[in-house]
């Protein structure tokens, strides 16, 4: 889809309340309390305002959101933007200048890492099993039993 065939632009003035679905691109000069799901591009003008939650491929944040912002491409923060909320994104590029008072987290590519809870504790214990030469309790049990003769 190209950005002139099918944009919605809400308007410096507009205010909005409620969700909003889409699979064109956006770009918001006024002010929008909801959710907005699914457009392949959000551009959020220095004007533009978001209250709620954003799901978009890419973004471009010049004014101000606040809530939850899932980003699958690139989330591009312009230094006239100001961010508050949880963010996730695939890649992130910040301006200097720019407000990011966020908690944020980075997926990969098709999919969100995890970590298995109890994977130190396995590893501490096949590391404990094993005999290794760097392990100080073992070279101390060794040199005992020679310092005995």
């Amino acid at each position: 889809m190209e950005p002139t065939v099918s944009q919605n632009r809400i308007n410096e003035g507009t205010q909005l309340k409620g969700d909003i679905i889409s699979n064109g691109y956006f770009r918001i000069d006024g002010t929008i309390e909801g959710s907005i799901s699914n457009p392949s591009k959000v551009v959020l003008g220095k004007s533009g305002v978001i209250i709620g939650k954003l799901s978009c491929e890419d973004a471009d944040i010049e004014g101000r959101f606040k809530g939850n912002l899932d980003v699958s491409g690139t989330l591009t923060i312009k230094s006239t933007a100001h961010i508050e909320g949880e963010v996730v994104v695939g890649k992130l590029a910040v301006e200097p200048g720019a407000t990011f008072n966020a908690s944020c987290s980075m997926k990969g590519p098709g999919k969100e890492k995890t970590v298995e809870p109890d994977l130190t504790t396995k590893h501490t214990e096949v590391l404990k099993s094993q005999n290794h030469p760097f392990d100080r309790s073992q070279r101390i049990q060794k040199a005992k039993p020679e310092q005995q003769n």
